[in-house]
């Protein structure tokens, strides 16, 4: 697997770039069994002026800015993916996403992945903030009976759980992979970085 130094990924970044993670708490690590991926963490660049790139995402228990090395620390194995996309953002597209990202911060996380929600969870910020600043549409809305279909091993018993006995089949949500899997996107980098 490439690996590079947090100088070098910092040196790389956009304003607009997706940075992928995997969060090793419980319920994150069955986000990315349930999904089928080693991700399940996404952030969006918004800064790279100053001392080091700033990401904005949505976490546990509001949405907000952290560093790039911060981000990537939280990440299992300190693996990270870079995603930009495909059409070279203008300046006035990336002052977009800047302003598209803090519009939404402070808002509580919401641990019940709901597209809909007055919460937010990161797969969805980083989504509505692509979609705010630049019109580009980036990952695939799906309703959790899909997304179970498409993974009969996953571990129906947990979720049932995390929903208190009762999984909302026909809740829509966004995932990190469908993020990651955007044919608008292309990568940058995937690997550790140490």
């Amino acid at each position: 697997m490439p690996s590079l130094t947090m100088t070098e990924l910092a040196a790389s970044v956009r304003v607009g770039d997706l940075v992928f993670a995997r969060i090793p708490a419980l319920p994150f690590r069955r986000v990315a069994a349930a999904t089928q991926t080693w991700t399940n963490h996404v952030g969006i660049v918004v800064d790279t002026e100053g001392r080091e790139p700033a990401v904005a995402e949505s976490k546990i228990p509001v949405s907000g800015v952290t560093t790039l090395s911060r981000f990537v620390r939280r990440s299992e194995g300190s693996r990270t993916a870079v995603l930009r996309l495909k059409d070279p953002l203008t300046a006035s597209q990336q002052q977009a996403i800047a302003a598209a990202a803090r519009k939404r911060y402070w808002i509580f996380y919401d641990a019940g992945f709901n597209l809909f929600s007055r919460r937010q969870f990161c797969s969805r910020f980083v989504r509505e903030v692509v979609h705010e600043a630049t019109g580009a549409m980036i990952g695939e809305v799906e309703s959790f009976s899909t997304l179970f279909a498409d993974n009969p091993q996953a571990d129906i018993g947990f979720w049932r759980l995390w929903f208190f006995g009762r999984i909302p089949w026909a809740r829509q949500t966004v995932t990190p992979v469908s993020l990651l899997q955007s044919p608008h996107l292309t990568p940058v980098f995937d690997g550790v970085v140490g």
